[in-house]
């Protein structure tokens, strides 16, 4: 080989590299620009929806300050406090203007900043279904992994009889039981209660654990359901049958063909997970004692407070789109499908 060849060779390696990293940002601009165009009206769809919740309730705060007694004069002037004389679409102008700087308006009950009260439960709802998602992925993407390398075997069968069981669990009734075999009998963990991760890291995941656990069952489930299916799909594609004529071996093939073609559908389920162990953790926090997002939610449908009531749909629509938008971002990077646009 000439000296000229020598040279040519890494900057030929260079601009392929160049290139490939030029059509990956490409290809994940592309999916996010289409994300983006899908999510921001159905944004304003539900926002208008929500707010409209109002009306359509035909709750008040004159109701919850004055009583079913209050005259007619009472009620007009609060409502009239509250800025509730004003023409429908200027409320939802003001009110949509709020919600993009984060404020989300004022509680009928106890006059308190409703972002703020949010902020403090979504804390601990975040914490509780951040750590059931990762239990749930790693769990269920071993059992499932495991069951499509074993399929047909007592390993897959194993493997599937338990994963319908635990899919029939209710979270309240595995976090019963959590509290009263390693909680009460083991003392391993406490049984109530949430201490924030600044106050320490052991004494936070001690306090989240129990509950994130119950919560993490159906995240199990559905991976691996969702896992073993796509994988075994894939085994049974051309491209893997051809990948093992040309002498691959199996730890390759699965690693570079069959595992990022079959991520896809396991990964588009937790596109719905988090926001769902977010919004759902209500009767679980009330087995733990734990003032979250959902026992908020669940406090304020119950005292007619709609402010915050709408509040709770606004955040839970926004956690649902961002964490799409992740989910469909992943997808464009890591799954072979995805990048072809199908």
């Amino acid at each position: 080989m000439t000296t000229t060849q020598a040279q040519a060779t890494p900057d030929v390696r260079h601009t392929v590299a160049a290139a490939g990293t030029r059509h990956t940002i490409g290809r994940v601009l592309a999916t996010l620009a289409r994300s983006i165009a899908i999510f921001v009206p159905v944004f304003l769809v539900a926002t208008f929806v929500t707010f409209a919740l109002r009306s359509l309730s035909g709750l008040s705060p004159a109701r919850i300050q004055l009583g079913e007694d209050a005259t007619p004069e009472a009620i007009a002037r609060v409502e009239a406090q509250w800025g509730l004389d004003r023409p429908f679409l200027v409320q939802y102008g003001d009110w949509f203007d709020g919600v993009l700087h984060g404020q989300l308006g004022t509680s009928w009950t106890n006059g308190a900043d409703i972002s703020t009260l949010i902020g403090l439960g979504l804390g601990v709802s975040l914490s509780v279904a951040t750590f059931a998602l990762l239990i749930g992925v790693v769990v269920g993407f071993a059992l499932g992994t495991v069951a499509a390398l074993r399929r047909t075997t007592w390993i897959d069968r194993a493997i599937t009889g338990f994963v319908t069981a635990i899919s029939v669990m209710p979270a309240f009734v595995v976090g019963i039981v959590l509290v009263a075999v390693l909680a009460v009998q083991l003392k391993l963990f406490p049984s109530a209660g949430y201490i924030p991760a600044e106050q320490g890291i052991g004494p936070w995941l001690a306090h989240i654990t129990l509950p994130a656990v119950a919560l993490s069952f159906d995240v199990v489930a559905d991976v691996a359901r969702q896992l073993r299916s796509s994988l075994i799909a894939a085994y049974r594609e051309n491209y893997v049958t051809g990948a093992v004529v040309r002498g691959l071996g199996p730890r390759r093939v699965f690693f570079g063909h069959v595992l990022r073609n079959g991520l896809g559908p396991a990964l588009a389920t937790l596109g719905l997970k988090f926001p769902s162990l977010v919004g759902a953790s209500v009767v679980t926090e009330w087995i733990f004692g734990l003032q979250g997002f959902g026992r908020f939610a669940n406090d304020s449908a119950q005292a007619g407070d709609v402010p915050a009531v709408q509040g709770v749909l606004v955040v839970s629509i926004v956690l649902v789109v961002v964490f799409n938008l992740f989910v469909n971002l992943v997808l464009a990077r890591v799954t072979p499908a995805s990048q072809r646009g199908v």
